[in-house]
């Protein structure tokens, strides 16, 4: 008993962390922001994105309140046509540059290497460097609120993250855990104010940064072989003596990720090993998450086959309470929550098989992404 009172104060105790993030430190932009006076350069990264780049750059070329506005294409050694589309998109619009990215050389992973050319190649009167996603749709202020809350925060790199878009069931049993581990497990205020580079955490989908903080970091050559160059460019910032913040972007932009299963299942398992650093950590940490938050029904469902009420009853408290959780990360990130947060259990569960699986091809050498290899 005194092992399942441990495990109901440790949820408690964790969706209580998550309510505070959620209501008091994440920051919200402003829903009207004032124009912007700098230069801002929005840089978008292609690979093999014909189908889906459309409505990303259709909404940045509807952007307000940046009247310096430039937009920075690279097609990244795409087969698909992704050029020709950019092209009849942005007709003769003079704020939108085209290049055609190099093959990345040894050391580097494509994105990073991608970013790394949009930005040295990026207007040099441009003082904010936006970092999109071809997958994220941006509302017509998103821009203008986003550069707006990186200076009002005074920090160099704010990370505004989009509302996932959930269109399957696997969407809506994966793509949730983004935003609700953070809220759960990063304290907020104190990756704000801290320097450890190790408090960080960063969504490269949209992505603001001060050009020349972004600059003193090394940019994203400093990040180059780095499979998550997102949280790490975020790292580099503060080691060269910045500040980082994550935003509630739901009211900014929406994202659709992925697909369908394959690419979902393929996208985390190539960057998990990452997240969690050595298997022994990831293991550690997996279990752990699974004792919290996946254990609890399964308990009570066998305390009460076997007559034992009370037991049934803490243990359908803890899940309970990691489904509150779940709820509150939701309702914050702009997320869908019923009745999505009933399955935060088998979530979890999916998750642990992710990453025991992204592990298992790391070892083997048989990771990939848009047809280049994970190193």
């Amino acid at each position: 008993m005194s092992v399942l009172l441990a495990l109901l104060a440790g949820v408690a105790v964790l969706t209580a962390h998550t309510a505070v993030n959620a209501g008091r430190w994440l920051r919200r932009p402003a829903a009207a922001p004032a124009d912007v006076t700098e230069t801002v350069a929005v840089l978008l990264p292609l690979r093999d994105e014909a189908a889906r780049v459309t409505p990303c750059l259709r909404a940045l070329l509807a952007q307000r309140g940046v009247p310096r506005l430039r937009i920075v294409v690279l097609d990244d050694g795409s087969t698909d046509g992704t050029a020709d589309v950019v092209r009849a998109v942005a007709a003769d619009d003079p704020r939108v540059t085209l290049l055609d990215g190099a093959t990345p050389p040894p050391g580097w992973l494509g994105k990073p290497h991608a970013c790394w050319q949009l930005a040295t190649r990026a207007d040099p009167a441009a003082t904010v460097l936006a970092f999109v996603d071809a997958d994220v749709v941006l509302a017509p202020d998103a821009v203008a609120a986003a550069v707006g809350e990186l200076r009002a925060a005074r920090v160099t790199l704010l990370s505004p993250y989009p509302r996932i878009v959930v269109a399957t069931a696997a969407d809506r049993l994966v793509q949730p855990l983004l935003q609700w581990l953070w809220l759960t497990f990063l304290p907020l205020r104190a990756m704000e104010r801290s320097a450890r580079p190790s408090l960080a955490a960063a969504g490269g989908q949209f992505l603001v940064v001060d050009r020349a903080g972004y600059t003193a970091a090394g940019g994203h050559a400093a990040v180059a072989d780095r499979i998550l160059e997102d949280v790490e460019l975020a790292r580099a910032v503060k080691r060269a003596g910045g500040r980082i913040a994550l935003a509630d972007g739901s009211r900014l932009a929406t994202c659709r990720m992925y697909d369908d299963w394959p690419q979902l299942r393929d996208g985390y398992t190539k960057s998990l090993w990452a997240t969690f650093g050595h298997p022994v950590a990831a293991g550690a940490v997996v279990a752990l998450l699974l004792l919290l938050y996946t254990a609890p029904p399964l308990v009570a469902v066998a305390a009460l086959a076997a007559g034992a009420p009370g037991v049934a009853a803490g243990a359908a408290g803890a899940y309970l309470l990691g489904v509150a959780g779940r709820v509150v990360s939701a309702r914050a990130t702009g997320g869908r929550w019923w009745p999505d947060a009933l399955a935060h259990p088998v979530s979890v569960a999916v998750l642990g098989w992710l990453t025991l699986r992204s592990y298992h091809l790391r070892k083997r050498r048989r990771l990939t992404w848009r047809g280049r290899p994970v190193v």
